[in-house]
């Protein structure tokens, strides 16, 4: 599913780039150092590997962490990227912030917390790989303008340098891991409303993708980290509304309230420039 997803983007990003619809940079290369194959020069290719990096780890350990632990468990524990990306923020690029917003992310991570308590089955395997990922999206989003600043690269310009430089890797790992195979072998790979799903699939992940590079380089990898989670709530409420067959758990509706309150603490913040 990913290498899908990150062909589309491939596919995608070259033609809008080749008819000249988007540009990669924000300022234009010298002339001798561009790539036409690769639309940027090689030696910027490698300024991005610290971003491509942990964002292919994150996604590879992405699936291994849903496998491994139950569904209540992970997205309360996933929650904690907010305090890794600030501790990221502080370590790689010494920013501090107010005790007001520090107070707002703690909220929410407690919030996580209330809303996962009747599912905390410990399983040291799974909080290892969940807490992994969140190290790996941290890195992830705290190199985003980092990386764009340095490079001279635009949105689009990141992902694009992170698909070139994570596809054939990825590509790689599937074939040794035989998932390649197993793909080719699916009954339904060929069936209409298969392709229809993934091909929405591979869609919406570039316009996602999009959005969360946008944003963490207008905002910042907190505001971004925030932003995930928050969207957690909206997917909960969505889900008890349009699929119904979860149980009601005070804990669950608590503990969400809780993060949400958190995440509009942390709103405000930011609009009155606390």
């Amino acid at each position: 599913m990913s290498l899908s997803q990150m062909a589309c983007a491939f596919i995608i990003l070259y033609v809008l780039k080749s008819l000249m619809i988007i540009s990669f940079t924000t300022v234009e290369f010298k002339s001798g150092s561009y790539n036409p194959i690769m639309f940027v020069p090689y030696k910027t290719l490698a300024q991005t590997l610290p971003l491509a990096l942990p964002y292919l780890l994150y996604v590879v350990v992405t699936m291994e962490a849903v496998r491994g632990i139950n569904v209540p468990m992970y997205t309360t524990l996933r929650r904690t990227t907010i305090a890794f990306t600030m501790m990221m923020e502080y370590f790689v690029g010494g920013k501090r912030h107010s005790n007001i917003v520090i107070g707002s992310v703690g909220v929410i991570i407690f919030g996580a917390f209330i809303a996962g308590t009747r599912d905390l089955a410990f399983d040291a395997y799974g909080y290892t790989i969940v807490f992994i990922e969140n190290m790996c999206k941290a890195v992830y989003l705290t190199s985003v303008s980092r990386v764009g600043k340095s490079t001279g690269l635009n949105v689009f310009g990141l992902m694009w340098c992170n698909v070139v430089l994570c596809g054939p890797i990825l590509l790689l790992w599937s074939a040794f891991r035989g998932e390649l195979q197993s793909t080719l072998k699916y009954p339904y790979l060929l069936f209409p409303g298969f392709q229809a799903l993934i091909f929405l699939s591979c869609g919406f992940t570039f316009f996602m993708n999009y959005i969360v590079v946008l944003n963490t380089t207008i905002n910042s990898a907190l505001t971004q980290a925030i932003c995930s989670n928050l969207k957690d709530v909206f997917t909960s409420g969505f889900g008890w509304l349009l699929f119904g067959g979860l149980p009601y758990d005070l804990y669950n509706i608590l503990g969400q309230t809780i993060g949400f309150t958190g995440s509009c603490l942390y709103a405000y913040c930011k609009i009155k420039g606390k």
